[in-house]
């Protein structure tokens, strides 16, 4: 069984005791997948957040690499946080253990402790901007030829 200490260095859980991690463990679903494997569609619906426990994953738009994901990683969310089908696709490249929280575990959070819910969706959005600003630096860095 996972435990709050383990899942403490995930940024997900960045700021949670716990005790508020060891109320959300009974919500959170174990998922395997084998290389190749797609975990995300881009185009098609997600409902969870997911965060990587073993492995490594790559994540593509229109089958142009964005970019690898491996442990300790979350993706997801944007599609949690805003209820639109999936920018990308996520697959898996190797042997791959994620832990997954759906939108709906996320609200019985939020029922249970919702300075829990905040802390994780101010994780969330961190997450997402410090993505979002490695993507512009990418973006606007000169091209070496």
């Amino acid at each position: 069984m996972l435990k709050a200490s383990v899942l403490q260095k995930y940024s997900l859980f960045g700021g949670l005791m716990e005790e508020q991690i060891d109320n959300i463990i009974p919500l959170l679903v174990q998922e395997d997948y084998a290389p190749d494997d797609m975990i995300i569609t881009e185009g098609k619906s997600n409902d969870k957040v997911f965060f990587i426990l073993k492995g490594q994953v790559v994540i593509t738009k229109k089958n142009v690499e964005l970019v690898r994901f491996s442990e300790g990683d979350a993706f997801g969310e944007m599609e949690v946080l805003d209820v639109m089908p999936a920018v990308a696709s996520i697959k898996a490249i190797t042997p791959v253990t994620l832990m997954s929280i759906s939108n709906k575990a996320l609200r019985v959070i939020y029922n249970l402790d919702v300075k829990a819910f905040s802390l994780m969706i101010m994780n969330l959005a961190r997450d997402l901007s410090r993505r979002l600003r490695k993507m512009d630096e990418k973006l606007t860095s000169p091209v070496l030829v």
